[in-house]
């Protein structure tokens, strides 16, 4: 999907947006957060708890963890240097007995190229970040051509969050209010769950071919990013998982790191796994702190897994990157948007405005149709 904005904040002295370009706004971001929307149905009713410990992830000592492992401390304001040196990548391993299995991601630049398009403040910075790295350990190495969406419907200042990553690793995304910076918390953290509120997490899986997407719905637990990803995977697909992502900057105001993993115990795992997992989980330091390190993302693999070990013989890797965003299919889809509202309108905004402005709410990416060119597109209606 990609959302546009037609015009909507003129500068002072030109033209009044056209009514019917308005409409057109309203109607364009109904159709892209359609998955969004979906976020208003009930929640989805919850699995039946797990008693057995083998198939369970000792989920209080993990939970626990992975608190900490949210580790943020962002500040204000939109950001291009970077601190951590390690690459961004994405890389997905088996355990040695191949009762684990572990996707982690160094997402450093990929987050700093969103927050430098987005200007967000700390609080949003860190929100953007977390659900970006989030779809993407969702997304990334599912079928060919899939995407997931992840989107954060609260009722706190940060309003709607919204990540869509591909099968490779290309992830976007929004938020409503980037210059959501609620008080910092007792603790001196960035409020992630106060930006975010109460409301509800929805992660929609599409693809080309399905006739609807699959769309799980569950209530935003903490709002904090990776516990309510965590729940969902546990409640909406009934897998049990720990989940760490991670976004913090220096005292320079750059992003001095980003990155996270997703770990998922298959159904027949041992005690004996399970018991390892959770020392190596609990020993570890949080996700920011490792990328900051230099760890990559393999390494940051081997640490999760600890003495499981790991199969690096069948481990699969891909580059994360900001977008697609591309400037000429973007004219395109946007000219089809303005061609849909016929013939009669586009000769009224030729009249009255003259050009129009489009910009992508995804990539920041303004694009301005002069006269000729509308007057083209109201030729081929």
């Amino acid at each position: 999907f990609c959302l546009v904005v037609v015009d909507s904040a003129p500068a002072p002295g030109r033209p009044r947006q056209h009514p019917s370009m308005a409409a057109l706004v309203e109607s364009l971001a109904g159709r892209c957060a359609y998955v969004a929307a979906r976020a208003k149905l009930p929640v989805a009713a919850k699995a039946a708890p797990v008693t057995s410990r083998r198939n369970s992830m000792v989920p209080a000592a993990v939970r626990s963890r992975l608190r900490a492992l949210r580790h943020s401390s962002a500040s204000r304001g939109s950001r291009t240097t970077t601190k951590a040196s390690t690459d961004d990548l994405i890389y997905r391993v088996m355990s040695a007995n191949q009762e684990v299995s572990v996707i982690t991601v160094v997402g450093t630049k990929v987050v700093a190229e969103a927050v430098n398009r987005h200007k967000t403040a700390p609080t949003a910075t860190a929100a953007l970040g977390r659900s970006m790295l989030s779809a993407i350990l969702l997304g990334t190495f599912k079928g060919d051509d899939e995407t997931t969406q992840v989107t954060f419907k609260g009722d706190g200042p940060i309003g709607q969050i919204i990540a869509i990553s591909d099968n490779t690793g290309q992830v976007k995304g929004l938020v409503s209010n980037p210059n959501a910076d609620p008080p910092l918390r007792p603790d001196g953290k960035l409020n992630v769950g106060a930006a975010v509120g109460r409301g509800f997490l929805t992660v929609a899986r599409a693809h080309p071919q399905w006739k609807a997407p699959f769309t799980g719905t569950v209530e935003i637990t903490t709002g904090e990013i990776a516990e309510d990803i965590a729940v969902y995977l546990q409640d909406s697909e009934q897998v049990n998982s720990a989940v760490a992502v991670g976004v913090s900057l220096d005292r320079e105001l750059n992003i001095r790191s980003a990155g996270g993993y997703m770990v998922q115990v298959l159904p027949f795992a041992s005690d004996e796994t399970i018991e390892a997992l959770e020392r190596s989980i609990s020993s570890l330091p949080s996700t920011t702190d490792m990328v900051a390190d230099g760890l990559s993302a393999r390494e940051m693999a081997e640490k999760v897994l600890g003495n499981l070990g790991s199969l690096p013989e069948i481990a699969t890797e891909s580059t994360p990157s900001y977008g697609p965003c591309c400037r000429d299919d973007l004219r395109g889809r946007m000219m089809r948007a303005l061609a849909s509202m016929g013939r009669k309108e586009v000769d009224s905004i030729i009249e009255e405005q003259g050009q129009v402005e489009m910009t992508c709410e995804f990539c920041k990416e303004t694009i301005v149709f002069k006269e000729d060119e509308l007057a083209t597109a109201s030729k081929e209606l």
